[in-house]
């Protein structure tokens, strides 16, 4: 069965469903890196995509977002000079009511009584201010930064900024 549009998710003002010890059957979430490039980078600046927005982010969502940015990044200054860290870990859980879609489904189905869902994939929920994203490079890749933060915003459900700020001033 696809998946349902982001926008059925993006929005929810129910409180999360995060209790896994007791949710039976919750699949992995697709992102598994957290942390690329190079871990002992001495960086002079750092790039943030920060969430303008509350809402809720799929983990297929942050790991096409990681991906993006992780070979934009990659293929300009090399694996050596930067460090891209996710900061948003899926702990939200995502329930479907599923509905059956061929002839004759409507004898067998009981429409929407009682339903509560099962678990579908997992989400990161964010809110206002939230740090997504961080680039940590060098000033001369300024610009390469940016322009991976873009990309990784492209990517995002929500409405984002890049903030870029120097290592050693606040």
């Amino acid at each position: 069965m696809p998946m349902k549009p982001a926008r059925c998710y993006t929005h929810q003002d129910k409180p999360p469903y995060t209790r896994k010890e007791y949710i039976h059957g919750v699949p992995p979430p697709k992102i598994t890196k957290f942390v690329m490039g190079n871990v002992h980078i001495q960086p002079e600046i750092i790039g943030l995509l920060v969430a303008m927005e509350k809402g809720v982010i799929r983990h297929n969502a942050l790991e096409a977002a990681r991906v993006m940015a992780h070979k934009y990044l990659s293929s300009t200054i090399g694996d050596q000079n930067y460090m891209l860290i996710i900061r948003v870990y899926p702990h939200h859980v995502l329930r479907e009511h599923k509905m059956m879609a061929f002839a004759g489904a409507d004898r067998l189905q009981e429409g929407m009584r009682l339903a509560f869902g099962k678990p579908v994939g997992t989400a990161a929920r964010v809110d206002l201010g939230t740090e997504i994203v961080e680039v940590r490079t060098y000033a001369k890749f300024l610009e390469h930064a940016k322009e991976a933060l873009r990309r990784a915003a492209s990517k995002m459900p929500v409405r984002t900024r890049i903030v870029i700020k120097e290592v050693g001033k606040s």
